[in-house]
């Protein structure tokens, strides 16, 4: 089969599929507005971040087979796909933990001032009074908005750290709290004003989109911390950026509502310019080599399933 990839992907999964048989094109630097020249008569299509709009799917007359390399699908048109004859899977579980894994490395990050401590030191400052004033993670209580396997695994990691786990999920069974040791809340601006540290998880979806308003910064508490590391629609970036001014919410964001796209090297950071409480990394919550070797595994069974017996795996429309 013919197999375009449009992200990264790693090499030794791409000899993999070579070796099976398959016609590889790979070319990570595409994104939507290059895409659809690009599909020539591609069969199957593997994507990471890049966008799947409409236009995509209707340039490709021979697609059978959309995979993206993660969890998350809302940047695949997954309905026009569907009405396409498409099939649409994602990887889901992959990349779990790498993402849990850097929302604990923020919420200790800021709690620490890691960056502003390093800043100082490099710059040849030695302000030991100033850096011990952290307030610490143990026994303080954690919000995790979401509650699937990246918010699962978050919970496993904070409750080795000493502290108290609130979640809202109103997908999640009463038992699967229980579990795990998880007190559920009612609603999220309940939840808010619970807890020490809110971490999100949740798709981008009509119903979460904005979700992190003014609204639910206003119900947070005063110096609370909040950490996106799951899309970036989900939060309304003035709303937060207030949120830091006003209430001194500590907030860190992998994902933001406008990111660069593939080969712009540039980013508008302008609504957190001189908020100190802010720190952001560059959408790699995903980006370990435990993560994408287990999600190119995945994607690569998607593909032999579909080979064989015509099925799709971890179809999503």
């Amino acid at each position: 089969m013919k197999i375009l990839i449009a992200d990264k992907f790693p090499a030794h999964w791409k000899e993999v599929l070579a070796k099976q048989g398959h016609q590889i094109t790979d070319d990570p630097n595409l994104d939507e507005t290059t895409l659809p020249a690009a599909m020539a008569d591609n069969e199957i299509l593997i994507v990471r971040s890049t966008k799947v709009p409409a236009a995509v799917i209707d340039a490709a007359k021979n697609l059978k087979l959309i995979i993206r390399a993660g969890a998350g699908y809302d940047t695949i048109d997954i309905s026009h796909a569907a009405q396409k004859g498409v099939a649409v899977c994602n990887c889901p579980g992959t990349n779990s933990i790498a993402v849990a894994e850097l929302a604990m490395g923020l919420m200790l990050a800021l709690d620490r001032r890691l960056f502003h401590n390093t800043r100082d030191l490099r710059a040849g400052v030695w302000n030991k009074s100033e850096y011990s004033k952290a307030k610490g993670i143990f026994g303080r209580t954690l919000g995790i908005i979401g509650l699937g396997n990246i918010g699962k695994e978050v919970a496993k990691r904070a409750q080795a750290f000493g502290m108290k786990v609130l979640a809202y999920d109103p997908y999640t069974k009463p038992e699967v709290f229980q579990a795990l040791n998880i007190m559920p809340q009612q609603d999220i601006y309940t939840l808010a004003g619970l807890c020490d540290v809110i971490t999100v998880h949740l798709p981008d979806t009509p119903q979460t989109h904005g979700l992190f308003n003014k609204k639910f910064f206003d119900a947070m508490k005063d110096g609370a911390t909040f950490i996106n590391t799951a899309r970036g629609g989900l939060v309304v970036t003035p709303d937060l950026a207030q949120a830091i001014k006003t209430k001194n919410i500590r907030a860190a964001l992998d994902v933001y509502e406008k990111e660069p796209k593939a080969n712009d090297k540039t980013f508008d950071y302008s609504p957190f310019e001189g908020a100190e409480n802010f720190y952001g990394t560059h959408h790699i919550g995903a980006s370990t080599e435990q993560a994408q070797d287990a999600v190119a595994q995945r994607a690569v069974d998607i593909i032999n399933e579909y080979a064989a017996s015509g099925k799709f795996l971890f179809r999503v429309n």
